[in-house]
């Protein structure tokens, strides 16, 4: 197959369709709705610092993979926050990563690499010990032209709309920075969207401090349960107001709990007493997913729900260097009875969107499929973080559209802290939904026309629609 066949399916007949639905949306530009892109890259637009700090240091995908066998995310450059020392030489990481990428044959992080070497630095050679400093000065040498500033590469990459991530107590002044530049309407927007985990859960340290942030931002009292509620709500507003359409809850579980004022109240002073059980702190996170539900009905901003990860699992590495260094492990994870209480609450409200997300792809078919089939208020969010390769892209797609057809997903999210690797990553998920239809088409379950219409939609329309990013 040539290069431009890749993740096509190998037979011949699939393969051509396949090429031809992704001519239909290869040049369309890219929305991502849920990224992790730190917005002070594009608000300061400096250029980056080197290859390995571009690629390597904030790519945890890379760093988890080389600490598997062995090798340190100290030595990788990853900042430590206990004190100790970790590599600064920018060549010496990236020799390091070249001697070990043998690690990598197979994965989806191999493919997002060479994506960003080849299609966005013009970079041949493969990466190997002997090539390692020749692509590094390569690298280097790109990085310092006007060209490949974040900025010009962020029109390059075709990027229609991209949000960040941020919690309720960041100042969004990088954002505020980027819409007095022009950055903030239509043609090339950077928005936020409002991410609130780590001012909900007790068990996340320094909370109280947050909640007392959280107050000083908003001139509220947020010692009082209804005081933190307001000044939750008036965070939202101000996300709004720089652009945010949609919020994220990263919680431990699915689970949801409708609770009353008292109930919560008596929870929330646990809270801040220092006093809540295990217990207390999933029953607070679990009633404050209803509470955002109903903050959504209100606001317009679409929930997104990301459970089932065990944050922290590698307590030596999170001991060293501290949260999203890779150190995380996905969890069996239910949605049916954790969503009731929410859903028969907002479930039929015309007025609430949530994107679901699982880590645990055995509920795909079993669980979220059917439940995004029927409750209007639900998509199915792509595969997210250890299931976002080709593979889990394909198995996805596999196991819901019998059930809940394409119309009920919400199409691609990169997810990423890799700016760089946003367009390789959507170019891979287009590929691989052409490869999808190429084969319904092929077996005559789909016509042609029909999916061409249907890859468009996935790529770019629904996306936008679903987070409410075409208002």
């Amino acid at each position: 197959m040539s290069p431009s066949d890749r993740l096509f399916p190998a037979d011949p007949t699939q393969r051509a369709i396949a090429r031809e639905l992704y001519g239909q949306v290869k040049s369309l530009p890219i929305i991502s709705p849920h990224g992790h892109v730190d917005p002070a890259i594009l608000a300061d637009d400096l250029a980056f610092p080197d290859p390995a700090r571009l690629i390597v240091v904030p790519d945890h995908y890379v760093t988890r993979m080389l600490l598997s066998q062995g090798i340190r995310p100290a030595e990788l450059g990853v900042p430590t926050i206990d004190g100790s020392p970790y590599a600064t030489d920018g060549r010496a990481i990236w020799r390091r990563l070249a001697e070990h990428w043998y690690l990598f044959r197979g994965t989806p992080s191999r493919a997002w690499i060479e994506g960003v070497l080849t299609e966005i630095f013009g970079i041949e050679p493969p990466l190997c010990p002997e090539t390692a400093d020749e692509i590094y000065d390569a690298l280097s040498e790109r990085l310092a032209l006007p060209e490949f500033r974040p900025r010009a590469l962020f029109t390059r990459f075709n990027l229609e709309v991209m949000a960040t991530t941020e919690s309720p107590v960041d100042d969004l002044g990088h954002h505020a920075k980027l819409a007095a530049d022009g950055w903030g309407g239509p043609g090339g927007r950077v928005i936020t969207t409002y991410r609130p985990d780590n001012l909900v859960d007790f068990e996340w340290p320094g909370w109280r401090e947050r909640v007392t942030r959280l107050g000083e931002i908003t001139g509220l009292d947020t010692l009082t349960y209804p005081g933190f509620l307001a000044a939750l709500r008036a965070r939202r507003e101000a996300f709004i107001a720089a652009g945010a359409t949609s919020s994220d809850h990263g919680h431990p579980t699915a689970q949801t709990l409708v609770l009353s004022e008292t109930e919560a109240s008596a929870l929330y002073a646990r809270g801040l007493a220092g006093t809540a059980t295990a217990a207390d702190a999933e029953a607070f996170r679990a009633g404050m997913l209803v509470e955002f539900a109903r903050m959504s009905c209100e606001d317009g901003l679409v929930m997104q729900l990301h459970p089932g990860s065990r944050r922290n699992h590698y307590r030596a590495l999170y001991a060293r260097h501290g949260r999203d260094v890779g150190g995380d492990i996905p969890g069996a994870t239910t949605f049916v009875e954790p969503l009731r209480p929410l859903l028969d609450a907002y479930g039929d409200d015309p007025r609430l969107r949530m994107v679901l997300f699982t880590l645990d792809e055995s509920v795909f078919t079993r669980e979220l499929a059917p439940l995004a089939g029927v409750y209007p208020t639900l998509y199915l969010g792509a595969p997210w973080w250890f299931l976002d390769s080709p593979d889990g892209l394909r198995r996805f797609r596999d196991a819901v559209t019998e059930t809940a057809g394409f119309y009920n997903t919400a199409g691609f999210i990169d997810d990423t802290r890799a700016f760089c690797s946003i367009p390789v990553r959507h170019d891979i998920a287009r590929r691989a939904d052409a490869a999808h239809l190429a084969r319904l088409v092929a077996e005559e379950r789909l016509p042609a026309a029909e999916a061409a219409e249907t890859i468009v939609d996935l790529a770019y329309n629904l996306p936008k629609r679903v987070f409410r990013l075409d208002r």
